[in-house]
C-alpha cells in the first residue's frame, strides 16, 4: 500500500502576511500538500500557489482548475512558471468546471457535460505537449508535473485511469435537480466506482495514486449523533448507508483514523483531502496515522 499523504483544500485568502502564516499553519499540522480550488469569488490559484510555496516546504496543488477558462498555451506558461518558483513542488489539478454561474460570469458557454469533457481531454493534451516542447520558456523542474483529474463519472474516470498521475475521486455525484449541489456516495456506490477505475485503468490501477476529497470532518465521542446530524442533507440515502459514506469522517479520533485506514486497505485511497474548516480538526488524525 502506498504511505498516506494528506492535502488541504484553501478557500480563504488574508492579508500577505496571514496567508503566509496560514501556509506555515498547514505545514505545522503535517499536511503534506496545500491546495487551491478554481471558483470566481475565490483566490486566483497560481498567485496563491506561488506565495504558499516561498514561505512552505509543503507541495502545492490547483484542486481543481476549471478546464474551459484557460487558454491552453498560456495555462502551460502558468504552469511551468509555478513549478520553478516552487522548486519543482507542482501538481496541476484539472476537472471540467459544473457552475453554470460560474461560466456565465466568464463570458464562457457551459456547454453539456460531454463537451466539458471533451474540452478538457483538448486542454490536457495541449498543456502537456506545451509543457514536453523542449524550445518552450520557462521549462518545468518537474518532468512531468504530475496530472490529477478530478472524477466520478465513467468517462472522467476513464480519462483519470489511462492519463493521470493522481485520480481525484469527488465520492459524489451531481444532483440531476440541481447541478451544483452534490450527492454523497455510500460506501456501495463509491465501491463500484473504485471498481470501474481498476477495469478501465487495466495494468496502470497499481500506478495511479488515488485521492478522496472528504467533505467533513466531525471529531466527537458520538459518532452515531454526528452521523444523525447529517442525515437531513443527505435524503438519498437510507439510515444504513449514511455511516458506509467516504466522504464523512466522524468519530473519536481512533475512531476517524481506523476509518482512513479501512479506505485504504478496501478502496486504494492513500491521499486524502479535506476542505479549510477541517483544518485544525484533521491534524490530530494525521498524527495517530503516523504514530501508527
Amino acid at each position: 500500500m502506498r504511505p498516506f499523504r494528506f492535502g488541504v483544500n484553501m478557500v480563504a485568502l488574508s492579508a500577505p502576511g496571514e496567508w503566509s502564516a496560514a501556509a506555515r499553519r498547514v505545514e505545522e499540522l503535517g499536511y503534506d500538500v496545500l491546495l487551491i480550488p478554481d471558483h470566481l469569488g475565490l483566490p486566483a490559484p497560481f498567485p496563491a500557489l506561488v506565495a504558499a510555496g516561498a514561505a512552505t516546504g509543503l507541495r502545492l496543488g490547483t484542486f481543481v482548475l476549471n478546464a474551459a477558462f484557460y487558454n491552453p498555451v498560456l495555462l502551460a506558461r502558468e504552469v511551468a512558471t509555478t513549478d520553478v518558483l516552487t522548486a519543482g513542488r507542482l501538481e496541476l489539478g484539472v476537472g471540467t468546471g459544473y457552475v453554470a454561474e460560474e461560466f456565465a460570469a466568464a463570458g464562457i458557454a457551459l456547454g453539456t457535460a460531454r463537451e466539458r469533457v471533451d474540452t478538457l481531454e483538448r486542454v490536457i493534451d495541449a498543456v502537456y505537449g506545451a509543457l514536453g516542447d523542449p524550445a518552450s520558456v520557462p521549462q518545468p523542474v518537474q518532468r512531468p508535473v504530475p496530472l490529477v483529474v478530478g472524477c466520478n463519472g465513467n468517462r472522467m474516470i476513464t480519462l483519470a485511469a489511462r492519463r493521470a498521475n493522481i485520480a481525484a475521486f469527488a465520492g459524489a455525484t451531481s444532483d440531476p435537480a440541481n447541478p451544483t449541489n452534490l450527492r454523497l456516495l455510500s460506501g456501495a456506490a463509491f465501491a463500484e466506482r473504485i471498481a470501474f477505475f481498476e477495469k478501465v485503468a487495466g495494468d496502470r490501477a497499481g500506478e495511479v495514486e488515488r485521492n478522496l476529497l472528504v467533505q467533513d470532518v466531525t471529531v466527537t465521542d458520538d459518532r452515531e449523533a454526528a452521523l444523525a446530524a447529517w442525515a437531513p442533507r443527505l435524503p438519498y440515502l437510507s439510515a444504513e448507508e449514511i455511516p458506509t459514506v467516504p466522504t464523512l469522517l466522524a468519530g473519536t479520533v481512533d475512531e476517524i483514523a481506523d476509518q482512513v485506514r479501512g479506505l485504504r486497505e478496501r478502496f486504494g485511497i492513500s491521499y486524502f483531502t479535506v476542505l479549510q474548516p477541517a483544518l485544525e480538526a484533521f491534524a490530530p488524525v494525521i498524527a495517530a496515522l503516523r504514530r501508527n
